[in-house]
């Protein structure tokens, strides 16, 4: 479903002055993305850009064997396809939604357009393209060298952060996925969790309980990711 956007909810557009919004807000209409949604996938020609105002895309890497593991996530505060901005651009990975989602969308040739008119835009889709970069490399890191504990809490208080609720509806097998683990691998970790007190475990569903032991249990790389965002593209 569509709808003329009348409200900015996304943090990297609401971060434009108001003659910037201004060209890009007639050709911006609002989605509703239900959760497994494909929107991309490796080679797709990236004609349409995404911007969440809640929820959570996953850009997922796929290997020939058909294993996929989670490299970056977008939320309210970016986009997803903006690099279609400055050329035309194909997808690197499979861009799917994880959690229902609200966005604004437009025509990537249409927000060319509006790049090339603005400094400030131009500015903007480099800062959005260095935090997304340090995101994914990080989760390089991350999925090397972190339990998959540690990997499984840093990712749920990621998708805290973009939602405006406590729980979230995921299925087994995508969790599998995100994490490059077998079932049962993520049955074991949440379970360890609702014993800790952190989370309620139902199938198909993460209710967070205590977002303060999720914390302590998540590895480093939350607020190295998180830090890289805030510095990269401030609120206001």
């Amino acid at each position: 479903m569509q709808r003329l956007l009348t409200k900015v909810h996304n943090r990297l557009l609401a971060s434009l002055p108001s003659e910037d919004q201004g060209l890009l807000a007639p050709h911006l209409a609002q989605i509703d993305l239900e959760r497994g949604r494909l929107l991309y996938d490796p080679g797709d020609r990236i004609d349409t850009v995404y911007f969440p105002h809640d929820g959570v895309i996953s850009l997922m890497t796929l290997m020939e064997n058909g294993a996929a593991i989670e490299s970056a996530t977008i939320g309210c505060e970016g986009a997803l396809g903006l690099m279609a901005a400055v050329a035309p651009r194909q997808s690197l990975s499979r861009a799917i939604v994880q959690t229902p989602t609200r966005a604004a969308r437009m025509n990537a040739a249409v927000l060319h357009e509006a790049w090339e008119k603005s400094p400030r835009i131009r500015d903007l889709v480099d800062r959005h393209t260095e935090a997304l970069y340090g995101h994914a490399i990080q989760s390089v890191a991350c999925n090397a060298l972190h339990s998959v504990e540690a990997r499984f809490c840093r990712w749920l208080l990621t998708c805290h952060d973009r939602i405006s609720s406590d729980t979230v509806a995921l299925t087994q097998e995508f969790l599998a996925d995100m994490l490059g683990v077998q079932r049962t691998t993520v049955t074991a970790v949440a379970r360890s969790l609702q014993d800790k007190g952190a989370i309620r475990y139902r199938r198909g569903v993460v209710d967070i309980i205590d977002r303060s032991v999720l914390e302590q249990l998540a590895c480093e790389c939350y607020g190295v990711i998180r830090h890289t965002y805030e510095r990269l593209l401030p609120e206001g």
